[in-house]
Formats: C-alpha cells, structure tokens, sequence
C-alpha cells in the first residue's frame, strides 16, 4: 500500500490521540535512513525518540532476533524463566553505576520502568510520597502523567492525577532557574508539602529528555545525593532517554560520579525491540514480596536477546567513543549556525545528547515555538525527519544514531541550513 492509501486507513481506524501527524509510512529503514511507503529516501535526526542509537536494523541485532525467533517467542518468565532474563540482568547489573550490588527488574517501556521503580522505592522506605522536576518527562501511564514536570499535550485531557507527587525546579540558569534556586526550591517543597519523613524518592534525569536537553551540573546531582542520604530517601535517575550511550557514556549520570540507588532505562537497549529495565541496590529490588514485580510480556525472550546483542555492539564497535565524537560535530556547526542565524541561542550537548534554542530575541532569550515547529516542517518536506522539544517547545534535538555515516550526516545537517536560511529569508521578506 502507498502512502495515501495508508492515511486513509489511519483516518478512519486509528484513534485520534494515538495517530501520527505524519502523513509518510515507513516501508524500511537502514542504520539512519528510512524509506516510506512511495519509496522516498528519509533522513532520520530521530532514532524513534532516541531508541536508536545504533542504528535501524543493526546487523548484529537482527541476528540475534532471528536466532530467539527459532527458539522461544514467550513463556512470561515468572512462569518458566529463560536465559536471556537472567543473562541481561546480570550484564545490566555489571554496567550500571548504582550504590553497592545491583539487581534488575525487567519490563516493558520507560513508563513502567518508572511505576516498577516508585512501587520498589516505596516498599524500601515504608514511604509514599514522591519528588519531581519541572521540565521533566517520565511517562505516560497515570502515575508517570503525574510525575511529569509539563502538563500539555500528556496529561490535559485525563482528569485528577494521582497524589503524594510534588515537583521542584530544575535548574536551568538559561530560563532563570540557578543551581542555588532550585535547591532551595526542593528543600522548601520538603518543608512545605512533602514531609522527609513522609518521601520515597527524589526523581530526576540527569539530563532534561522533553524538557530541553538541558544537563543538570554535576554539583547539583551530588546536593541530591546528599539530600537523599540526609532524609533516609531513595535517588532515582531516569535515564530511558539519556543512556545507552547518547551521552558519551554508557549512563549520563556517570558524568559527575553520582551513584544513585536505582536507574530506570529504555530505548536504545534494544536497538527498537521493546524492553525497559529497573536497577538498583540490591536490598531495595529486594525489599518488595515474591511476586510483586512483572508483568506478562516484561524482559521478552526476543527483546533480551536484542538487549545482549546491542551490549556487544556498545564493546565491539566503540559506541560510547563515537557518541563523544558525534556531540563535537554537533557542537562545531552548532557554533558556526549560531554565528549565521541570529534566532539560534544556547547551543548545548553533551555526547550526542545535543540541542540548539530557536529565539525571537536573543537578548531576551524569547522562545520561538513557531519557528521551531516550521523548521522541523520544513526539514521533513525536504526529506529529514528532525523534533523539536522543551517546556516552551522552541528547542531542536539531535537524536540520529551514533552510527551515523558522515555523508549521511552532511546531508542531514545540509538540510536544516537550508531550511533556516529560507525561513530567515521569508522572516525578512514579512518584516520588510
């Protein structure tokens, strides 16, 4: 079927909170490019929201797929376990940088990664409530709605959320919000609303996904630590969209030598399969009953058999060297846009985890929402699959795979100058 033929069936079948505003099918796709239904070539600046940091369909990956294929598809592993469960907690535990011994839980999405990781927080302290950030984005599931720190488009349609979840400010010293800020505004939510005694956990990524791309200074992850240490609360770093090497390491965290008491984890675990993880200290994954964690589809045997693919792939191919070195790109042409284009402001990255603003007013820092949402339009019509995202929805991210070829990349990145300079051009041409 083409791609008219596919919109058609989307219209009438698919429910309208759930249907893609895209109006291209993906046919087949291949490390970073897609081609669509008509055939046409794609460049794709996405990865899936980041789940593809090596690439679609990884040769090694697809192996060992076909290979789980011809074995075991499911069992549920609380009912028969499997090798591939155990085997990827066990390379999980070796890898993730938590205090003391790590155990793992497996699931299904970042979201219930999130549930699971409140539900063992709250068994490990006897504690309900739970501590957030604005800006950040944790889920979709009602509990994850209510943890997340932007209400639209997620959470405005769904009613009362639930309780015992309160939020601090990240800090973002480029939307006004020091270091020192926010953690007066975190100790000032302990006071005034969610009682220490009373709290599970501090939730945080340690680098804004929906957000904005903004990193959290290292010092500000060692005050939570500490703060979490002070209270007897539990430190949970969210990391689905920031691990697995998008940030030059294998966990964004790892960059301020922060160890919390559990990960949470997604995405590119799996090169595409469906597969989350939760990791933590062993007395906490432990201190919930036999049986309390799981669920029917969660640690899949073909998405573990993915997972142990795309860790060899990490140590084989130099992953996290080339992440490092695909953030410096960004960063250089970045400098050299923000020099041409007086609407591109505080050009970040760290890794490849990389992310301009688009401004009407550089002085100001005055989000532009509208450009954002043009420029991405403008880079899919001439054939670049490119996101926008932040609280005020003015930033573009960079989320192509680490394996990304280096013409592919120019190309890429040819696209979107082209596109600024016509919609610099055509801003002009409207004031004049």
């Amino acid at each position: 079927m083409n791609n008219a033929q596919l919109n058609e069936l989307k219209q009438r079948y698919v429910a309208n909170g759930a249907a893609s505003p895209a109006t291209q099918f993906a046919d087949r796709a291949e490390n970073a490019l897609i081609w669509d239904a008509d055939g046409n070539r794609i460049i794709d600046f996405a990865g899936g929201i980041g789940v593809l940091n090596i690439g679609h369909r990884h040769p090694k990956v697809v192996e060992a797929v076909k290979a789980q294929l011809d074995k075991v598809m499911h069992t549920c592993q609380t009912v028969m376990p499997y090798e591939g469960y155990v085997k990827v907690a066990e390379k999980l535990s070796q890898v993730t940088p938590v205090r003391g011994h790590a155990k793992v839980m497996l699931a299904n999405s970042g979201a219930e990664a999130l549930e699971n990781a409140v539900k063992i927080a709250r068994a490990a302290t006897g504690r309900n409530n739970v501590i957030c950030f604005d800006g950040g984005y944790h889920g979709r599931t009602f509990m994850t709605m209510a943890m997340n720190g932007k209400v639209a488009p997620y959470a405005t349609d769904f009613g009362t959320m639930p309780g015992n979840v309160f939020r601090a400010p990240y800090p973002v010293p480029y939307h006004g919000v020091s270091e020192d800020e926010a953690l007066r505004g975190l100790r000032m939510a302990l006071k005034t609303d969610a009682n220490p005694k009373d709290t599970a956990a501090i939730v945080l990524e340690p680098v804004l996904g929906e957000g904005g791309f903004y990193p959290a200074p290292a010092s500000f992850l060692k005050a939570i630590r500490e703060i979490c240490d002070e209270y007897g609360m539990l430190m949970i770093i969210d990391e689905v969209q920031s691990g697995f090497g998008r940030t030059g390491k294998m966990f964004a965290i790892e960059h301020s030598g922060v160890e919390p008491d559990i990960i949470t984890m997604a995405k590119s675990m799996a090169d595409g399969m469906p597969i989350s993880a939760v990791v933590g200290t062993d007395k906490h994954m432990d201190a919930s009953s036999g049986n309390s964690l799981g669920g029917t589809y969660t640690g899949s045997p073909v998405s573990c058999a993915a997972t142990l693919a795309v860790l060899e792939v990490f140590e084989e191919e130099h992953i996290l060297e080339k992440s490092q070195a695909l953030g410096d790109k960004l960063a250089e042409r970045f400098a050299q846009w923000q020099q041409e284009f007086d609407c591109i402001d505080n050009p970040r990255n760290m890794g490849a985890m990389a992310a301009f603003d688009l401004v009407s007013d550089r002085n100001g820092h005055t989000p532009d929402a509208d450009l954002a949402g043009a420029l991405c339009k403008r880079a899919r019509e001439k054939g670049l699959i490119l996101l926008s995202c932040g609280l005020y929805g003015n930033s573009i991210r960079f989320l192509m795979p680490v394996t990304i070829e280096d013409d592919i990349l120019e190309e890429g990145l040819g696209i979107i100058e082209e596109a600024l300079k016509e919609l610099a051009s055509s801003r002009s041409a409207t004031t004049a």
